[in-house]
């Protein structure tokens, strides 16, 4: 049995932190604090210059929920063209909380097909839209229907181990046709229990401490984003936490292993 740990970047910095600490995959992203949006192709392109591990890249057109419009569709699939010989990260739910297979057949087809460079992309992830669908159980068929590799989730609650029940059910359901990917609250702490409850070997977490900011004038009271949100709080990954999360997994690995002796 193997365990991969993917760890949420959306930063270059954060990135080469994330490597450091021995992580396996990288979710590339911005926006973190308001849950991941796309990031730009010149990030993008420095990530691929100071990381050597897989990356896949979160499209998300706009903070708020997955149902979007024509343009937003539209921009998505300029999106998943640019990136696809990376990975990708969607998700487009209908009004009544199903998934919108029409669009995301659109998506996965674009994702999948040969590049002009002729290499073939890593993967497709369908990502925490999965956690506010209407039915997982009919969205994790649909999403092995439509060939989607990844499905990111927390078990439908706010952290995974709070919806492990679920995380318990889904491994379960998927029979190793599609990887379950455990997101929200992932730590040292949780990994080993969650492994050992729901049997999930795939972890996705931020590792993010705060550091405090470098601007030394600061004007407290001109918020530039979400009022109340700290403006000189800069959240990034950190290596020793990635590390010991990554220590967690190679240890679960090593049992494993002497299991199956």
């Amino acid at each position: 049995m193997s365990y991969l740990l993917e760890v949420c970047a959306d930063s270059v910095r954060s990135a080469v932190e994330a490597q450091a600490g021995g992580a396996d995959r990288i979710e590339l992203c911005s926006g973190l604090v308001i849950g991941g949006l796309s990031p730009s192709v010149a990030m993008f392109e420095q990530v691929k210059k100071n990381v050597d591990i897989p990356v896949r890249v979160l499209l998300r057109p706009r903070f708020g929920d997955f149902c979007y419009d024509g343009y937003e569709f539209e921009t998505l699939k300029e999106e998943v063209c640019l990136f696809r010989e990376a990975g990708v990260v969607i998700g487009i739910l209908k009004p009544d909380g199903r998934l919108d297979t029409d669009r995301m057949k659109e998506l996965v087809e674009c994702a999948k097909s040969e590049s002009k460079s002729g290499k073939r992309p890593c993967a497709v992830t369908f990502h925490r839209a999965f956690d506010v669908c209407r039915s997982p159980y009919e969205a994790l068929r649909q999403c092995i229907e439509l060939g989607i590799d990844t499905i990111l989730t927390s078990g439908q609650k706010d952290s995974a181990w709070n919806g492990r029940e679920l995380l318990k059910e889904l491994v379960r359901e998927a029979a190793g046709e599609i990887e379950i990917l455990a997101g929200a609250g992932i730590s040292p702490e949780v990994i080993g229990k969650l492994a050992d409850y729901a049997g999930v070997t795939s972890f996705h977490m931020s590792g993010k401490k705060v550091t405090d900011s470098k601007m030394e004038f600061r004007r407290e009271d001109v918020p530039m984003g979400i009022p109340g949100f700290p403006e000189f709080d800069i959240w990034q990954t950190d290596a020793g936490l990635v590390g010991n999360a990554k220590r967690i997994l190679i240890d679960l690995q090593e049992e494993s292993l002497k299991n199956d002796r």
